[in-house]
């Protein structure tokens, strides 16, 4: 409600802690469902981890609306990479992400961006032929992060 008041310190809170906002022209087609780990104050955590683990958000909402024959790719705007099926993803502390996988020839791909060069655009592709089930590792990469918050 914007008629609640608020303490200083809920006031100090709301700031550093994550939102997420998102609005489809489809009534419930990509609502967001952020793990525990990330809503949790952001300070501590390097840029690197930070939009690592933000990416596995949206990797796991995007994986939600594929069919069974189809799985999630990448392509990096602003330049001429290609497009890559994601097979892992990391970080390296301060400022850098890295993509795994393959590209549409089978060749293993390795991407790896500074954080402040982070421009990506999920994409499906079909399956492939010789893999009786489509993978989902946006749904691996948000168990290891739960799993990881757990023991911390």
């Amino acid at each position: 409600m914007e008629d609640e008041i608020h303490t200083t310190a809920e006031f100090e809170e709301r700031a550093v802690l994550p939102q997420v906002r998102e609005v489809h022209t489809a009534p419930g087609q990509s609502e967001i469902e952020v793990p525990r780990a990330l809503t949790e104050a952001a300070r501590g955590k390097s840029a690197a981890r930070w939009a690592y683990e933000r990416l596995i958000v949206y990797i796991r909402n995007f994986e939600k609306g594929l069919d069974a024959e189809q799985e999630v790719a990448m392509g990096f705007t602003g330049g001429d990479a290609g497009i890559i099926r994601i097979e892992g993803l990391g970080y390296f502390d301060p400022d850098i992400v890295t993509f795994y996988g393959s590209d549409p020839s089978g060749a293993r791909t390795q991407v790896v961006q500074h954080v402040a060069q982070l421009n990506v655009l999920l994409r499906a592709l079909p399956k492939k032929v010789d893999r009786p089930e489509a993978v989902r590792i946006g749904f691996r990469l948000a168990r290891e992060l739960e799993e990881g918050a757990a023991t911390e």
